[in-house]
């Protein structure tokens, strides 16, 4: 597993198709569970969570449940926990999730990249 993180708009997707430019990325507002399974890459993972948290569903055993049935797959991720805390419940909830979900995939990934202003730093490689 391979985990490429970076704030909005800072060229994720285009730092993670010159790493591998054989992959077609899924994209996770609109992947299905089965999708998350087969895909070799999944573009904005934050949303594939955003959309189980609306369905009112438990995200805890994400990572687990991922990295059991694909794990090689390569994520690219926006870091949303940064920034002002969101007065929204919801927005709260989705940053937290999002961030333990990661913090988890990012301990068993092989591979964590940070792409700050289309600059990838590898900041782990194991």
């Amino acid at each position: 597993m391979e985990l490429i993180i970076g704030g909005a708009y800072q060229g994720k997707l285009e730092y993670a198709k010159m790493q591998k430019p054989d992959i077609v990325w899924a994209e996770g507002e609109i992947c299905s569970m089965e999708d998350l399974a087969k895909a070799a890459g999944v573009n904005h993972f934050e949303l594939f969570i955003k959309k189980l948290l609306k369905e009112n569903r438990d995200v805890s055993g994400l990572a687990s449940r991922l990295i059991q049935v694909n794990p090689d797959v390569t994520l690219i991720s926006e870091e949303v926990g940064y920034g002002v805390v969101p007065v929204d419940a919801f927005d709260r909830q989705y940053r937290e999730a999002v961030g333990r979900v990661c913090t988890e995939l990012a301990a068993f990934s092989k591979k964590v990249h940070r792409v700050v202003c289309g600059v990838g730093m590898v900041i782990k490689d194991a």
